[in-house]
């Protein structure tokens, strides 16, 4: 397939109809929450519209965020988004290696200069001048200076990326920090998860790729998928509401499936799909096998711990106005809200 058919020449190779193409289409518009024209639109854009070149640079990470994206179904969503871009350049996944893998990389820069995306996985190490991450003799900190230059839009994928990930984390020995804290020129979206649900994914390349960069929150998130709290959208909320928690993973109320916020889930401050998209093909997320959510798309969750300690005993202030209310199951969901939103206020005023 040549990098210079458009989307609708390479689909049509393929076997794929126009029909499958607009469900496609129609998935991925849902998804993000827009209106149904927007399919329409999205699909005669994506037909019309030659295959994208990106640049995938993988750095201080442990390639759980292409595990995760390689864990597609047939047929996949994340298949046709590859034939919507034309992957140049990924340390794990391309065949080439060694001279080859740069010139590459470095072929794929020239032809599109200014017009490629540059996805990054993984935090950088700044520490003595980024000498504990290299790639063909290259810092990571130089690789990415270097191949963000050219690009028109950046895509940090995963927490490391996005936030400095877990190599940030205390003592943080490295100098990890993420893509932001370098590139201070360029559009950067950012994905955050550890790792980030596969469609999440996709439908921020599809969006950046049919309507250019999508609405952002402030840790420069698409809203379409960061918009809401876990604890928004989860099945267990109404147990919340009416103060019924497990209170051990194995007691009587986590077999009938009572909320785990007393046995330390992170959902009420924690933004991300994971309630609505979940993963592997749709049939689960930690919460509904039993776990309660680690917070890993919110900034230094890890540094945060206290995974099995309530959020009442290891985040919020304002610990026994929501204790007292959630035991007594009195408007659990609108104090929760307010300390919730308190809480990422006091977050942005201490950027």
């Amino acid at each position: 397939m040549s990098i210079q058919d458009n989307l609708g020449v390479s689909l049509t190779k393929r076997g794929i109809s126009r029909r499958s193409f607009l469900k496609f289409c129609t998935a991925m518009a849902s998804m993000m929450a827009l209106p149904p024209s927007a399919a329409y639109a999205m699909a005669e854009t994506l037909a019309k519209t030659r295959r994208q070149s990106v640049i995938w640079l993988s750095f201080q990470e442990c390639t759980g965020c292409t595990e995760s994206l390689t864990r597609s179904h047939s047929p996949t969503l994340e298949g046709l988004i590859f034939d919507i871009i034309s992957l140049d350049y990924h340390h794990t996944l391309q065949a080439a290696s060694g001279t080859a893998a740069e010139a590459a990389r470095e072929q794929a820069m020239k032809d599109n200069y200014g017009k490629y995306i540059l996805i990054v996985d993984g935090s950088i190490p700044t520490l003595h001048g980024g000498v504990y991450s290299t790639i063909a003799g290259i810092s990571n900190l130089d690789m990415l200076k270097e191949t963000a230059k050219g690009a028109a839009a950046i895509v940090a994928v995963g927490t490391c990326a996005t936030y400095g990930g877990i190599p940030k984390a205390n003592p943080n020995p490295t100098g990890a920090v993420s893509v932001s804290n370098i590139i201070k020129d360029k559009p950067i979206i950012n994905v955050s998860g550890c790792p980030p649900i596969p469609t999440v994914i996709t439908g921020v390349l599809a969006h950046v790729l049919t309507f250019g960069i999508p609405d952002l929150d402030e840790h420069g998130r698409p809203k379409a998928f960061y918009g809401n709290t876990i604890h928004d959208r989860c099945y267990r909320r109404p147990f919340y509401d009416q103060g019924k928690f497990a209170k051990t993973f194995d007691d009587e109320g986590a077999r009938n499936g009572w909320c785990l916020y007393e046995l330390g889930c992170k959902g009420p401050t924690t933004y991300n799909a994971c309630a609505t998209e979940k993963w592997n093909e749709g049939t689960s997320f930690p919460i509904q096998s039993g776990h309660g959510c680690l917070g890993c798309s919110e900034p230094d969750f890890w540094d945060k711990g206290s995974f099995y300690k309530p959020l009442s005993a290891s985040t919020w202030n304002s610990t026994e106005t929501l204790a007292a209310a959630a035991v007594g199951g009195v408007a659990v969901g609108a104090i929760a809200a307010v300390v919730t939103r308190s809480r990422q206020d006091k977050i942005t005023e201490g950027k």
